[in-house]
């Protein structure tokens, strides 16, 4: 392999290679992940970098600062720890017309997207020092774009699209997805809707979900190549035996009633609330195959299930209040009183307490809504932001996972339901969360309770399933394994070579 590094040479400024998409939820971040493995793969030192995500799927780096999940995947493909500069700005929405603004790991504040716009000479400032300190620490850079890029009513506001791709002279490699329909209307329509100067960065396209046999579409592949006068580097075929973390909650929207299947298997439900955060907690539930997972949003009756998971929140008092009038209380306190049991993970934790106050206006409003009143606790928002990675024990055992919450919540009666040895590696004496006298309901600020598979089948037993088959690996160590199969699925299907020409890399 031909590539100076920075190891080499005090000067070097790393090559950039840029993942657009024609829309969202095509692929980009998780081909942006298979590129960052197979060049790790093959020595390179890759990192991966997009300059604004907008998610209420986030994760905290070894610094204790919070970044968007997709990149911490895309860091853990890497092989790398991930770090702040990787995802400068995280927009976490906070309503439809709002977001909290997270800047280089830190909550600064809730703006407007007009506000925000009116930060845009600031922003690009921090984003683009971001992608040069990573240049200067790297030998390859892989970076995601959003949504499409070739939206012509935000271009001229765009900091994570062309604009970035302009400031690091990278080409651009142009992900569609075909599964959706109008597959040569989304690649040539896009190039259309771009000025010249983005056009030519175009260097060629990835179709990405195709399904039946590839043959049928090498007309089609023609047809784009001789249309657009690029090449494209390969059709990635639909595929259900991996699993990587998703980026944003498009995954789980419109989840509709459900029955659970009559196969012998127990379910368990997640209310999709609507302002939803983290709900990749629940991916290692996925992954049992003796257990079903599903996602509910309109009200139904829960008796069928063993159990129901509140989840984190980006806007606790908004989705309680949702919780109360679309009719899901009267279900959960249904459901509760017939026996079942309740779990409730960072703002699900605080919403099952008495009252949620929020006397700063935090999330809206200042003021306080009453809880579910399912735990003996009750919660202040309050700032600053809570952002660790934790080191914990339920009954012994231990396990890995992290923080992000604004506020605190205390606990009236009850046990506390974790120890907490370790935040952003110092050690504590504290505890976390709450479990009510019947066992029946819990809550924890801490993520990644499922990630290790000792604590699966301790909270099984706690919402009385015994004897399920857990996998024997999780956390870092599953993820690690689902990130080889996806630059296997990749390699076998795209032109890795002809990729690493386009940053001048030559794998002799």
């Amino acid at each position: 392999m031909h590539l100076d590094s920075p190891g080499n040479n005090q000067n070097y400024t790393a090559p950039c290679l840029a993942v657009f998409g024609t829309g969202s939820d095509v692929g980009k971040s998780v081909i942006g992940a298979a590129l960052c493995r197979v060049f790790a793969d093959r020595g390179v030192r890759v990192a991966p970098y997009k300059a604004q995500n907008m998610s209420n799927n986030s994760g905290v780096t070894p610094e204790g600062l919070e970044m968007g999940r997709a990149q911490i995947v895309q860091a853990e493909a890497a092989g790398i720890a991930p770090h702040v500069d990787m995802n400068p700005i995280l927009l976490k929405p906070t309503s439809d017309v709002g977001s909290q603004v997270v800047l280089l790991g830190e909550a600064i504040g809730n703006q407007t997207a007009m506000a925000y716009h009116r930060e845009k000479t600031r922003l690009v400032q921090a984003a683009n020092a971001a992608l040069d300190r990573l240049r200067r620490r790297y030998d390859l850079i892989v970076m995601e774009g959003a949504g499409s890029c070739a939206e012509v009513n935000l271009m001229d506001h765009d900091i994570v699209n062309f604009s970035v791709a302009e400031h690091a002279d990278a080409p651009v490699i142009l992900v569609g997805d075909i599964h959706r329909g109008g597959i040569f209307a989304q690649l040539v329509g896009t190039l259309e809707c771009l000025p010249r100067n983005y056009r030519d960065r175009v260097a060629g396209f990835i179709v990405n979900r195709f399904r039946g046999d590839q043959r049928l579409f090498a007309d089609g592949v023609s047809w784009i190549e001789e249309k657009t006068g690029r090449p494209v580097f390969g059709v990635l075929p639909w595929y259900d035996h991996i699993r990587i973390d998703p980026e944003d909650s498009v995954v789980i929207e419109r989840p509709r009633s459900v029955s659970p299947d009559r196969d012998g298997k127990p379910a368990v439900a997640v209310i999709r609330i609507p302002h939803i955060s983290n709900f990749s907690d629940f991916d290692p539930l996925a992954d049992i195959n003796g257990l079903q997972l599903h996602f509910l949003e309109t009200p139904q009756d829960l008796s069928a299930f063993a159990a129901v998971i509140l989840p984190g929140s980006k806007n606790t008092r908004f989705d309680l209040n949702w919780l109360k009038t679309s009719g899901w209380q009267s279900r959960l306190d249904a459901f509760y009183a017939e026996g079942g049991h309740v779990t409730g993970i960072c703002g699900g934790y605080q919403m099952m307490g008495t009252r949620v106050h929020d006397p700063d206006g935090l999330e809206g409003p200042p003021g306080e809504t009453p809880g579910l009143g399912l735990l003996p606790v009750e919660t202040v928002l309050q700032a600053p932001k809570t952002t660790t990675l934790t080191r914990f024990s339920w009954d012994g055992i231990e396990g890995t996972g992290y923080e992000i919450h604004m506020g605190q919540t205390r606990r009236q009666k009850g046990r506390d339901l974790l120890c907490i040895a370790e935040r952003n590696g110092k050690a504590v004496d504290d505890a976390d969360g709450c479990l009510t006298d019947d066992r029946r309901a819990m809550g924890t600020y801490v993520h990644g309770l499922f990630d290790t598979p000792d604590l699966i089948r301790r909270w099984l037993e706690a919402v009385g399933l015994k004897g399920i088959d857990v996998p024997a690996t999780g956390g870092l160590a599953a993820k690690q394994e689902q990130y080889t199969l996806l630059a296997e699925h990749f390699r076998r299907h795209i032109d890795v070579d002809r990729i690493a020409a386009l940053m001048g890399i030559d794998w002799a």
